[in-house]
């Protein structure tokens, strides 16, 4: 089945976020779907591995932040590549508490504060039926669309993505590495440096992790 077709489909960029007792929690998520128009509802997929999956079904409030063309790739980097089972997140971020939930402010277009009224099993992935509860307008910059940071940016789909797929094999006799956190592929014939001559403390452009993070293909 070719799954090209899936990628004329339109997505947004956008940051969930919630708080579990003191700690606050969220990830990076492109399906956000308004649904329905009186007492208007969100529908929103998130992957049944992300902590974040496990600590909205607990707390059933979030907040989200709609990304604009100005988000940094280190933002994106953050909440799409790192769980927050582990990481803070929000360490030298600008967020503000609004009715109890931490809101990412940088580079946004807007936010939208809901809670959830029903969870549907995807397989993988579960969808959260979100009625709105509070929305604020923070910037007329235009929103970052999943197209944008794919070719303007060169992001890839986090594993975890409901866009993810699996990089196509090319039939040449090129090397390269791919790192296995987030799926960017490093193409020596098309770089200025071989992979193996890049310097020890090189960074994946994407996700930020070293070249050990990288396999050969």
């Amino acid at each position: 089945m070719n799954l090209d077709a899936l990628k004329a489909l339109s997505y947004g960029m956008f940051i969930i976020t919630t708080r579990k007792d003191t700690k606050n929690v969220g990830c990076l998520i492109n399906t956000v779907m308004q649904i329905t128009s009186k007492n208007p509802i969100l529908a929103v997929s998130i992957n049944k591995e992300n902590y974040t999956n496990e600590v909205l079904k607990e707390t059933k409030k979030c907040a989200i932040s709609i990304l604009s063309t100005t988000a940094s790739m280190d933002l994106i980097s953050k909440f799409g590549y790192s769980s927050s089972r582990n990481t803070n997140k929000f360490e030298n971020r600008n967020y503000q508490n609004i009715q109890e939930l931490p809101v990412i402010m940088d580079d946004i277009c807007g936010y939208i504060i809901g809670e959830v009224i029903q969870v549907i099993d995807a397989e993988t992935h579960d969808i959260f039926l979100i009625r709105i509860q509070q929305t604020e307008m923070i910037s007329d910059t235009a929103p970052m669309t999943y197209k944008y940071y794919q070719e303007e940016l060169k992001g890839v789909s986090p594993k975890n993505a409901p866009t993810y797929q699996e990089a196509k094999k090319e039939n040449n006799n090129a090397i390269r590495y791919q790192c296995t956190i987030c799926g960017y592929i490093y193409d020596n014939s098309k770089e200025k440096i071989n992979f193996e001559d890049l310097p020890d403390d090189w960074k994946c452009p994407i996700c930020k992790v070293g070249k050990d993070k990288f396999v050969k293909l």
